[in-house]
């Protein structure tokens, strides 16, 4: 049996070991995969595993022995599932692994924002505070988190980590999701139509999938109903938010600023608006990376091969 790893540099770029999956069948890794390649390289896999490398009705039609796909990730969105289904190739995922890391990144997007870290360590290394004639001094005003709302675009795993940490800092938790899965209303969150979360919160966070229905759930809209001091987070996915829109929000002053890790197109083009923002903080897609998550991430990957090999597989999408 086959297994092939189209783009593996991401997950693994030398910190961690293949080890696992090379002792279940023949593995070839690819550091990374360009779209013209793809059906070269997983020709005569079984078993293809892909992070960020799209897998198309045209492509997988031209992989007779394909027969399961592990997303090296939790949003499979890259990979066509009703051309899956019809060619009766299994599709799993890896929930959860990174929920941790990506809350982490999202508060300290948010700090930033509100305390502006880096700017005042720079100005204390540049002599500003050597050379100040008081103890202390900010450069802009500094904002505190308790007492504020925290709005939530999906209540899944992350978000409802992101809820436990805005609580933490004496934050209130509005959250928003189009199914809300049994989730009873509670004393940490109250549910809220996505009308009220965009003009009560002051802080707005992403955590939903990216699907039809939410590509551009961010835009002028939205962002006109938001408050001028509220504060926009996407550590999901980039083409949930309209860039232009909320590039014209951040140079008009419509909300106070934005923390983003991803991007609709990734690495961005150069004139993509938002790189030339006010008030724009742009994270390089690492919410994932962390090395713990990465090391769950293979696990899981590992145990989802494993699992589609011995007949019974675990974590498959559209059950």
């Amino acid at each position: 049996m086959q297994i092939v790893v189209l783009d593996g540099y991401t997950l693994n770029p030398g910190d961690l070991s293949w080890s696992g999956l090379e002792a279940l069948a023949n593995l070839t890794v690819y550091e990374r995969t360009k779209p013209d390649e793809v059906v070269e390289r997983a020709k005569g896999a079984t078993i293809a595993l892909t992070n960020k490398v799209s897998l198309t009705a045209g492509q997988l039609e031209q992989l007779p022995d394909l027969k399961f796909i592990s997303v090296l990730a939790t949003g499979f969105n890259i990979i066509d599932i009703e051309a899956t289904k019809q060619l009766g190739i299994t599709v799993s995922n890896v929930p959860g692994y990174s929920s941790y890391s990506v809350v982490q990144l999202c508060i300290a997007l948010l700090v930033e924002l509100t305390h502006r870290v880096q700017q005042h360590s720079d100005a204390v290394h540049q002599g500003q505070w050597v050379n100040a004639p008081d103890f202390s001094f900010w450069q802009q005003p500094l904002v505190e988190l308790a007492g504020k709302k925290m709005g939530l675009i999906g209540l899944g795993d992350i978000g409802q980590k992101m809820a436990d940490v805005a609580l933490a800092l004496g934050m209130e938790v509005l959250a928003y999701s189009r199914t809300r899965k049994g989730r009873l209303e509670s004393e940490r969150f109250k549910w809220v139509t996505l009308d009220e979360l965009f003009r009560e919160s002051d802080v707005v966070s992403l955590h939903c999938p990216l699907t039809p229905e939410t590509k551009g759930i961010i835009n002028a809209t939205c962002l006109q109903k938001m408050k001028q001091t509220a504060y926009l987070l996407n550590t999901a996915r980039g083409p949930l938010i309209a860039e232009a829109d909320l590039a014209q929000a951040l140079n008009e002053g419509w909300i106070a600023g934005a923390g983003l890790d991803v991007l609709s197109v990734e690495p961005p083009i150069a004139a993509n608006p938002l790189l030339t923002a006010k008030n724009c903080l742009i994270t390089p897609h690492i919410a994932w990376a962390s090395v713990e998550a990465r090391k769950r991430l293979l696990n899981e990957t590992i145990a989802n091969v494993k699992a589609f090999m011995e007949g019974n597989p675990r974590n498959v999408i559209g059950l």
